[in-house]
């Protein structure tokens, strides 16, 4: 009998479904109507270290340097995570699958303490995102990557929680950084996350924002990864993100390595019934192949399972295009 249940970070998820951290996930009766729709997880809104960092500036800006400025700033700070413990809180209530906090960081310090009220709060595990593109022109090469290591350490000392880094695409070499994280006790890697889109309007000449959503291209540098990554880091439980539109994605993604898939865009785009086509379809794709389990699945086409490994690679670039000459 087919069983789509799949472990991911440590979790038994009921299916691969997760909804990834957003707008649909703000709220506790959000999160029930996700549950309710037959995800197998919920990754919480992300709290951002930018906007509590901007916050704190803009009501702080014409006191520099005044008594009460450090209070106001903790007070800022103290705020924000209040509200967010109290968003696990009431999720936990309400929902029985596994629920993820989500924090979007720069650096390791100032999390530690917030990590231990995350984990007091209820949280089945933390997933961590590190949003920032490296522009100086002094970078040193490999100092984000480190970066990585340095926030999963420190949140290791303080708490026992599965640990989930949120990798972006704009990595050398994400094996390596992976295999590291792998190394120094990361529970899962999520490939990828989506950075700002930014666009121009040359009408106005202004900045302007970008395509919100994803794009089910976006997928094709997920499978890539995701492929050769999965076959040198097998150890680690990985899921996919951005580019799942169809529910055949979700497959996809399994047979390029993940574990388990998240998804935003098509939901806002769908509606919350995008989890049940994709479970249902799932079923129905494992029953066809004779495949009884996702553990079964996973990984049958990455790059240690594949008899060309140019597929993965700018080799196959020249096969494919080679063909579609006029």
């Amino acid at each position: 009998m087919t069983n789509i249940e799949t472990t991911y970070a440590g979790l038994k998820l009921k299916n691969p479904i997760i909804v990834a951290s957003s707008g649909l996930t703000d709220s506790a009766a959000k999160n029930q109507k996700m549950e309710k729709a037959g995800a197998g997880a919920i990754v919480l809104k992300s709290l951002f270290e930018e906007q509590i960092l901007r916050e704190t500036a803009s009501m702080t800006k014409n006191y520099s340097g005044m008594d009460g400025c450090d209070y106001l700033e903790t007070y800022v700070r103290q705020h924000q995570l209040a509200n967010y413990i109290k968003l696990i809180a009431d999720t936990k209530k309400v929902c029985t699958i596994p629920v993820i906090a989500s924090i979007s960081c720069y650096d390791d310090a100032g999390w530690t303490e917030f990590a231990q009220q995350i984990e007091q709060a209820g949280a089945d595990a933390i997933e961590v995102n590190m949003m920032a593109l490296q522009t100086a022109t002094d970078y040193a090469y490999g100092s984000f990557e480190k970066r990585h290591i340095d926030v999963l350490t420190q949140l290791k000392k303080v708490v026992g929680l599965p640990i989930i880094m949120k990798l972006g695409s704009n990595l050398t070499c994400p094996p390596a950084l992976i295999h590291q994280l792998f190394a120094h006790g990361a529970a899962a890697v999520v490939l990828f996350n989506r950075l700002y889109q930014p666009d121009i309007d040359i009408d106005t000449m202004t900045q302007t924002s970008g395509m919100v959503f994803s794009q089910q291209a976006d997928l094709s540098t997920t499978l890539r990864w995701l492929g050769i990554t999965s076959a040198q880091v097998p150890q680690l439980d990985m899921a996919a993100s951005g580019g799942i539109h169809e529910p055949q994605d979700v497959v996809k993604a399994i047979l390029a390595g993940a574990t388990a898939v998240e998804i935003c865009s098509a939901i806002y785009l769908q509606g919350e019934s995008f989890i049940d086509q994709c479970t249902e379809f799932l079923t129905e794709w494992l029953e066809s192949k004779g495949i009884p389990t996702i553990a079964e699945a996973k990984g049958r086409l990455n790059q240690k399972n594949v008899s060309d490994n140019s597929t993965f690679e700018r080799a196959q670039f020249m096969r494919y295009y080679s063909s579609h000459e006029q």
